[in-house]
């Protein structure tokens, strides 16, 4: 089994920045790929970001590109968004998940509890 406690969310204007964190524990993690997901009210989860176990390959979504850099720990069992210019409509739960695949779907085996953020104008 896997645990995923994603951190870092909060309250920020319209502008400015947010480093999410994700830290995955367990017996059985092992080369997993890592991805954050979102979720606003009314809405549908979508993807965010995602990267790869050795932290080589990384996919954005459009919204978030140029803006949102992800990146994971030399320990590879941390990940790190770095969001910066935000905007009112990245106000969500974001959350993170693991599994054996890198893909941009929600295809992944274990996911957190997710982490408010929200963006003020």
């Amino acid at each position: 089994q896997v645990q995923l406690v994603e951190s870092g969310g909060g309250l920020v204007q319209a502008g400015g920045s947010l480093r999410l964190s994700c830290a995955a524990s367990g017996r059985t993690f092992s080369s997993y790929a890592m991805g954050w997901f979102r979720q606003a009210p009314g809405k549908e989860r979508e993807f965010v970001a995602a990267i790869s176990w050795s932290g080589g390959s990384t996919y954005y979504a459009d919204s978030g590109k140029g803006r949102f850099i992800l990146s994971r720990g030399s320990a590879k069992n941390t990940v790190y968004l770095q969001m910066n210019s935000l905007k009112p409509e990245d106000t969500a739960v974001y959350y993170c998940a693991a599994g054996p695949l890198l893909v941009t779907t929600a295809m992944y085996d274990y996911w957190g509890q997710g982490t408010q953020v929200t963006v003020s104008s």
